[in-house]
């Protein structure tokens, strides 16, 4: 008899829109209550409302196509010098085609941005505008690391490097995670939901962690139970709806009897799991009955359905009774080893069109101060090209470029640790003092990060409120690090 209650009850559980129980499994038996680090929060962990929103380019965005030297000084590298590698192949963007934009942190040099950055014909106006406004910012040359490290110690081995350097899956995981001295089960947006969930969210009707891409590694967390939900294709209203109980008598009955059996039985982990998760998408369902549409029109791509979503749940932040959240999103496609400009074209221009409509239904609800977007992505790209002509791509790199937006940004500047050339922008050289490989190991342009993943994250923490004692359980290794505050935050 009691298989069949567990039964009916991972049954039906499984119905509800909420698969935080699938994200806890994996690693459920691996956690008990004296193995998990716990720390009762004693009051609020800051005031007012915060959110934080990743948007993921998965497969590897090429950051040297997406901001390129746009003046012929010779200090640093120069459009020449992105010319010489990328031009015989057909991978260079012509020079009048680019978004100029000045750095001042590069001396006040011209540096530009992709064209699919901008205005395109019949959409939103893109990123490109928030750099003028000051609400864009760049963190330049942004990698996996387990410690700072020169092109000589990476040579010598004399420095632990990354694990499967190059690889998708293990830098993916790197980068969600927030480390890459040793394999994690958890990312650091679940981490940073476990250390602040008590003290800024006690009584939220939905977790602090949110996906609209199912489970992730960023979402997981050591306690956290994450929401994962599908995009605005779904309304809000249905995201958590228990499945196959109707109006009719029957139905009712059914759910009458569902309910009952959930409070049997609870002596059972697993069971016990499943009842409380049920418990609260039944009462986040109730909030989520009714919602008020967003103002701004999104463009219909999967990142920008996914971003309205989010911008959705942000507006019923109040009733739902969260203070804090942690959104992930993700648009695929940028393993550009063939096809590389149309494909980051197209690419590109939806996540910009995407991220400026959520920013513009931001500035309309009056967060734009209290939500800021981020971007993440497994790793750069190769500044040697593969192949040629019309099928001309990029291999796997390192060190990249990634994105901030929101209201609390310093934007309009890139951010960083310096590179050999004493700015956060890599020497461009292929064999040069950035580039990881040289001519002996087949050099490739694959630039060693000056800043680690770890760096970038604990600044955007930071401003979200993690407090500084927390630091150390969200980022393990980032004592390795001397300066983990970049600036790019307010």
């Amino acid at each position: 008899m009691k298989e069949s209650r567990r039964e009916f009850i991972k049954k039906a559980s499984c119905s509800l829109g909420m698969v935080t129980l699938a994200t806890q499994v994996q690693h459920f038996g691996r956690m008990t209550a004296l193995a998990q680090k716990v720390r009762e929060k004693k009051g609020s962990l800051g005031g007012g409302y915060k959110a934080i929103v990743c948007v993921f380019l998965g497969g590897g965005n090429d950051g040297n196509n997406t901001i390129i030297p746009n003046h012929n000084d010779s200090s640093v590298s120069n459009y020449a010098d992105y010319a010489a590698s990328r031009s015989g192949a057909g991978l260079a963007l012509s020079q009048a085609s680019l978004l100029p934009i000045t750095v001042p942190r590069m001396g006040n040099l011209v540096y530009g941005l992709n064209p699919a950055l901008g205005p395109q014909t019949g959409g939103n106006s893109g990123l490109y505008e928030l750099w003028g406004t000051g609400k864009l910012a760049w963190a330049t040359n942004v990698g996996t690391l387990v410690s700072p490290m020169t092109k000589v110690e990476y040579q010598n081995n004399s420095v632990t490097k990354p694990s499967q350097l190059f690889s998708h899956l293990d830098q993916v995981n790197q980068f969600q995670a927030g480390r890459s001295d040793s394999f994690s089960f958890s990312g650091w947006g679940g981490r940073v939901s476990d250390e602040m969930t008590s003290g800024s969210n006690p009584s939220g009707l939905i977790p602090m962690v949110t996906s609209i891409d199912g489970s992730t590694l960023f979402t997981a967390g050591q306690i956290t139970q994450p929401l994962a939900i599908a995009d605005s294709n779904t309304g809000l209203d249905e995201v958590l709806n228990p499945i196959g109980f109707g109006e009719d008598a029957i139905s009712q009955a059914r759910l009458q009897a569902y309910n009952q059996l959930r409070g049997m039985d609870l002596g059972n982990n697993y069971v016990a799991a499943s009842s409380n998760i049920t418990d609260a998408a039944i009462q986040a369902n109730s909030a989520l009955a009714t919602f008020e549409e967003v103002t701004v029109g999104f463009p219909n791509t999967g990142i920008g359905r996914q971003l309205k979503q989010v911008a959705r749940l942000i507006k019923k932040q109040a009733d739902l009774n969260v203070s804090r959240q942690i959104f992930f999103t993700e648009r695929g496609g940028f393993d550009t080893h063939n096809n590389q400009l149309n494909n980051q074209t197209i690419n590109l221009s939806q996540v910009s069109q995407a991220v400026r409509a959520f920013y513009d239904e931001m500035v309309v609800q009056g967060l734009a101060s209290e939500v800021t977007v981020f971007m993440m992505t497994d790793f750069g790209r190769t500044m040697d090209p593969a192949g040629s002509g019309g099928s001309v791509g990029s291999d796997h790199g390192w060190g990249n470029h990634l994105f901030v937006v929101g209201d609390s940004v310093n934007g309009g500047d890139f951010y960083g640790i310096n590179t050999s050339n004493g700015t956060p922008f890599p020497n461009l050289l292929i064999d040069g003092p950035d580039d990881a490989t040289n001519n002996s190991n087949n050099a490739r342009g694959r630039w060693i990060p000056t800043t680690s993943v770890e760096q970038y994250a604990a600044t955007i923490a930071r401003w979200y409120g993690l407090p500084e004692a927390d630091m150390p359980d969200v980022f393990p290794n980032i004592g390795s690090f001397s300066n983990t505050n970049l600036g790019f935050m307010a």
